[in-house]
């Protein structure tokens, strides 16, 4: 999930939102741990209905691990603004242990989807993922948009964001999850590494683009209101490796 483009005050609401590691919770900071395997493709756009339709046949089995317990939830998304040699499509499935996605992705391996001519013909990237702060609304949701960043944390700078989150960031997508603005929201950190130590991602859905207007517009009026959380974020992170992504959801279930 890799691209985005935004103006200076979201770019700041992201420079906080995603410079807090997951990790830095102890066990009593913030909820249980919400463990997530996100699978990305650069398929070739001549094949993206092919790719459309493995997603969809997957679907049943993942239903019935959700069904079961073994997974919290899953979806899948497409990516709006692309980038040559970037991914174009993915998808997601979370558990509340490592256990429970692993057992996901045995069950995933042995449907015959995965030998299909346009997995094999497109790059892919996996990841999996751990956060402690997160939050989704229950259902099933078709279309709406994934959106956030990523950022790189200077070291020993944890603390700091950890504070501005919990203080700042987290009552706003409460809110707005509460409302029905927002359908899910996490922080991750990589739990098994394949970037830089300390990178973190803010990530939330939407039911629609208006929802998207609305978290950027709500989290840059809170920095506006209070210029000390600018000068907080820029101080704790590296601009040089941030990343925006913006996607269109096309399915997604929470339990």
């Amino acid at each position: 999930m890799q691209e985005r483009v935004f103006g200076i005050g979201c770019l700041i609401m992201l420079a906080l939102a995603t410079a807090w590691p997951a990790r830095a919770q102890g066990p009593d900071g913030g909820k249980p741990a919400a463990y997530t395997y996100i699978a990305e493709w650069a398929v070739p756009r001549d094949q993206w209905r092919d790719y459309a339709k493995v997603t969809g046949d997957e679907r049943a089995m993942m239903d019935k691990l959700v069904a079961d317990g073994t997974l919290t939830g899953y979806g899948d998304f497409s990516v709006l603004l692309h980038q040559e040699g970037q991914p174009t499509h993915g998808s997601w499935f979370s558990a509340t242990s490592r256990a429970g996605l692993l057992k996901a992705l045995e069950a995933i391996y042995t449907l015959p989807q995965v030998t299909f001519p346009v997995l094999g013909a497109s790059k892919h990237w996996d990841y999996l993922v751990v956060s402690r702060m997160h939050a989704e609304r229950s259902g099933k949701f078709q279309g709406g948009y994934l959106s956030g960043g990523g950022f790189d944390v200077k070291p020993g700078q944890e603390k700091t964001f950890n504070d501005l989150m919990k203080k700042t960031i987290e009552p706003i997508v409460t809110k707005l999850l509460a409302e029905g603005v927002v359908t899910s929201y996490s922080i991750d950190s990589e739990e098994f590494h394949s970037e830089t130590p300390g990178r973190v991602t803010f990530v939330y859905t939407t039911t629609d683009a208006a929802g998207v207007d609305k978290v950027e517009d709500a989290i840059v009026s809170a920095f506006r209101n209070d210029p000390a959380l600018e000068s907080a974020a820029m101080a704790s992170v590296d601009w040089k490796g941030h990343r925006d992504f913006l996607a269109r959801v096309g399915n997604m279930v929470n339990k």
